[in-house]
């Protein structure tokens, strides 16, 4: 064989190798919940180089420690995208503000989040060269994005198309019944949470809230806010008022920390009652009215003066 044949040959042995360390290679969209463990341990098993892939996202609970603690037991390599912060917070807003696939019961687009992760984990795919992105969905689990229509929409505008792999789905599993991954989980010896709340997005309660917001902006050091005291819209501003110690602390602690101490509001001298806040631009028109809102709030107040300001709550 002569010397150009032989490079060739070697050329090709290489291209080869390269090409089967692709094809076992599969990055997996971590959750924390069970069905993402089972499909990660399901593609392990079968001898794909695993890495997880874990997307940290504002409104939903932190299973960050969970996730590397599974990680590190199961020898999978993680990559975490944090989108609670930074540039990628504002660019998971915009999506929240305009979703083209509709909304649930709350402001949940979830079909366009999903859309949204998926996209962004193909971005990470391509750079890699890692050949498939394997998901936990179950066909049915889900209402608002776990239907047929919902899980082709991700797979045709993501660009992966047969490139997206769902194991449960193609095992068969149905429904939101979980007896059968249940018995995987005992298979692979997977220790996995309880279902607990997950996305804020998806309660009702908080709807007129995040439309409020969605509006008005909201800024990453607002986030532990969302979900405490009693929220108002006064003059198109934000204003928080303690439902109790706890809270009123924590929203003192918010001010001092962002220079908000201004825009503190507290009821009567030596009257017991919530500490307000004014989130955005103030003014004398506006405190004043906050002044009369937390006075109503306070001991002192009754139920009476409160109904006045029903029309200002979020």
């Amino acid at each position: 064989m002569n010397k150009s044949k032989k490079r060739n040959s070697k050329k090709l042995e290489k291209n080869l190798k390269q090409e089967k360390e692709r094809a076992e290679k599969a990055a997996v969209m971590l959750s924390g919940g069970l069905d993402s463990r089972l499909v990660a341990k399901i593609m392990q098993e079968q001898g794909f180089d695993i890495i997880a892939l874990h997307f940290k996202l504002p409104f939903s609970k932190d299973e960050t420690k969970s996730i590397k603690e599974f990680c590190k037991k199961h020898n999978l390599k993680l990559k975490i995208f944090d989108y609670s912060k930074g540039k990628l917070f504002n660019q998971y807003l915009e999506m929240l503000k305009n979703p083209k696939h509709g909304r649930g019961a709350g402001v949940n687009p979830c079909i366009d989040c999903r859309l949204f992760m998926v996209k962004k984990a193909k971005e990470f795919l391509d750079k890699k060269e890692i050949k498939f992105l394997v998901t936990g969905e179950v066909l049915g689990q889900r209402p608002m994005s776990q239907h047929k229509k919902g899980l082709d929409i991700v797979a045709e505008k993501s660009g992966l198309g047969k490139r997206l792999i769902r194991p449960l789905i193609e095992q068969g599993i149905r429904g939101r019944s979980r007896q059968k991954q249940m018995k995987m989980a005992e298979k692979f010896g997977i220790n996995y949470p309880n279902p607990a709340g997950g996305c804020l997005l998806c309660e009702k309660f908080l709807k007129d809230k995040f439309e409020f917001l969605f509006k008005r902006g909201l800024k990453q050091e607002e986030l532990n806010l969302i979900n405490i005291g009693r929220h108002f819209s006064v003059d198109n501003a934000w204003v928080i008022l303690g439902r109790d110690k706890k809270e009123n602390d924590l929203i003192e602690d918010f001010a001092k920390a962002n220079n908000y101490e201004s825009h503190l509001v507290f009821p009567e001298k030596g009257v017991m009652g919530p500490t307000g806040i004014i989130l955005g631009k103030t003014n004398p028109k506006i405190k004043d009215k906050v002044k009369n809102i937390v006075n109503a709030y306070s001991k002192a107040g009754s139920i009476k003066q409160r109904k006045q300001f029903e029309k200002y709550k979020l």
